[in-house]
């Protein structure tokens, strides 16, 4: 699966990276990318998710050839 994230994300992970096709779902993606970076634990529990342009929920079904993107909370300006 391709991921890529935004904004701070940028600062904890690479801005677009691959994973295996282990991982199930978005809770447990949250989770593998917490244990991958556990500085960006905090700011992962507040982001939101999306597959292939639409929000998701945490018990969403992902497979290994979605794009997740990853969008921390974030203010205007």
């Amino acid at each position: 699966m391709k991921i890529q994230v935004f904004a701070v994300l940028k600062e904890y992970f690479d801005k677009e990276f691959e994973l295996g096709d282990d991982i199930t779902d978005i809770a447990s993606l949250q989770s593998h990318l917490s244990c991958l970076n556990a500085s960006a634990q905090g700011i992962l529990q507040l982001c939101r998710f999306a597959v292939h342009d639409e929000f998701v929920d945490h018990d969403f079904t992902i497979t290994k050839n979605d794009t997740i993107c990853i969008f921390p909370p974030s203010s205007g300006g």
